[in-house]
């Protein structure tokens, strides 16, 4: 765990909204992810800074029990032209708590350390926190994720 200040940057990519209750995310995060694998959303944004993914988490109804909205795409140097059927985000400047975890994906990897996350005492803001699936994160048996929580 690490306190960490980052500069506003904006990604393109796809969205759903979903909720934690009754396990709805574990369904719509899994989905929103096969359709941007599978539909090779990657490769159709303009303006990428680089092939790292992020995975987003904004819109926050409350906090992480209550609706939200994630969004997966990559980061970009500009909003200038965002594709039919994708949305624009901006992560804004601010505090974040950087945690990183290594290890399998298919294992719950992320997951897991979502758990920690959620019983760890941080002065969490509800505004955007995220996923970076960078080069480190291309072995997916031996991957590291790092996630960025927004923080007083």
């Amino acid at each position: 765990m690490e306190n960490t200040k980052l500069e506003a940057f904006h990604i393109i990519g796809i969205n759903v909204r979903t909720t934690n209750e009754n396990q709805q995310a574990a369904k719509d995060i899994p989905t929103l992810w096969n359709t941007f694998m599978t539909e090779d959303i990657i490769n159709k944004i303009p303006n990428k800074v680089d092939n790292t993914i992020y995975a987003i988490y904004s819109d926050y109804e409350s906090d992480h029990t209550k609706p939200y909205t994630t969004y997966i795409g990559c980061q970009v140097l500009s909003l200038e032209n965002i594709p039919e059927n994708m949305i624009a985000k901006t992560i804004m400047k601010g505090n974040y708590t950087k945690f990183t975890t290594t290890g399998d994906l298919s294992k719950g990897l992320v997951y897991d350390e979502w758990m920690k996350i959620w019983n760890t005492p941080l002065n969490r803001k509800y505004t955007t926190d995220f996923e970076v699936y960078g080069e480190k994160a291309q072995n997916p048996t031996n991957a590291e994720v790092a996630i960025y929580i927004a923080t007083e």
